[in-house]
């Protein structure tokens, strides 16, 4: 039996992300804020999408020339809104969101969020901070060890061991969730379990606040941008 329960932790809250979803990336700040407001502490765990699996595959140059493609009009018309749609929440919130040149490998920026959480929750954060709005400027490598050692060392961490970790044990744990994670039909970021139910989506944050706060009164709807400290919302 394995020994990683995707819907279990000793936390009340699961949230999965992938630093290369621009949803996940849009999601952290009223992700953090109910961890602050509740005093809370998330259990943060990485699913590596399998882009190419399910959106096709494309490449630009450094001129944002089209060099590569392998997908459908559907493919391309579902990722368009996806940037679309991603980039009004981050021109909300003042983030910047540059449309990536190719599909990228995100484990390694994944197990530096496992090694990461093994030390420190404000190293957890400092770390995801700065991998996410440095992926989304495009001025970050995720797919270099380097790099992702390099960062966790600015969060404050402790990298002493890290590039043993990042080939062996830490490549292990990950590859383990991944395919634990798919089994049992968690499918994209952000996705968050609380009480063993899954929800998608960083729309649904104003029920899974709810759900932690103890169900009182009636549930909310869904999609709101900003929560203040009582929990209610406004769009």
């Amino acid at each position: 039996m394995s020994r990683f329960d995707p819907l279990a932790s000793d936390s009340p809250l699961i949230v999965y992300i992938d630093y290369k979803s621009p949803y996940a990336f849009v999601a952290k700040d009223p992700t953090y804020a109910i961890e602050d407001q509740l005093d809370i502490e998330i259990d943060w765990r990485p699913l590596t999408l399998d882009i190419p699996s399910y959106l096709g595959s494309a490449k630009l140059d450094g001129k944002g020339k089209l060099v590569e493609n392998n997908r459908s009009p559907q493919q391309w018309s579902g990722v368009r809104y996806a940037y679309h749609d991603a980039r009004r929440y981050a021109r909300l919130n003042g983030y910047t969101l540059r449309g990536t040149t190719k599909i990228w490998d995100s484990s390694l920026a994944a197990i530096g969020l496992l090694w990461a959480k093994r030390q420190h929750r404000a190293i957890l954060r400092g770390y995801s901070n700065r991998v996410f709005e440095r992926f989304w400027k495009r001025d970050l490598d995720i797919e270099n060890p380097q790099v992702i050692e390099s960062v966790l060392k600015e969060a404050g961490a402790e990298v002493d061991g890290f590039m043993p970790f990042l080939t062996g044990e830490g490549k292990d744990l990950h590859d383990e969730m991944q395919a634990t994670i798919f089994d049992t039909h968690i499918f994209g970021v952000p996705s968050y379990v609380v009480g063993g139910e899954v929800f998608f989506g960083r729309e649904h944050l104003p029920l899974v606040r709810w759900i932690l706060t103890g169900r009182v009164g009636t549930a909310p709807d869904i999609a709101y941008r900003h929560f203040d400290p009582e929990g209610t919302a406004d769009e």
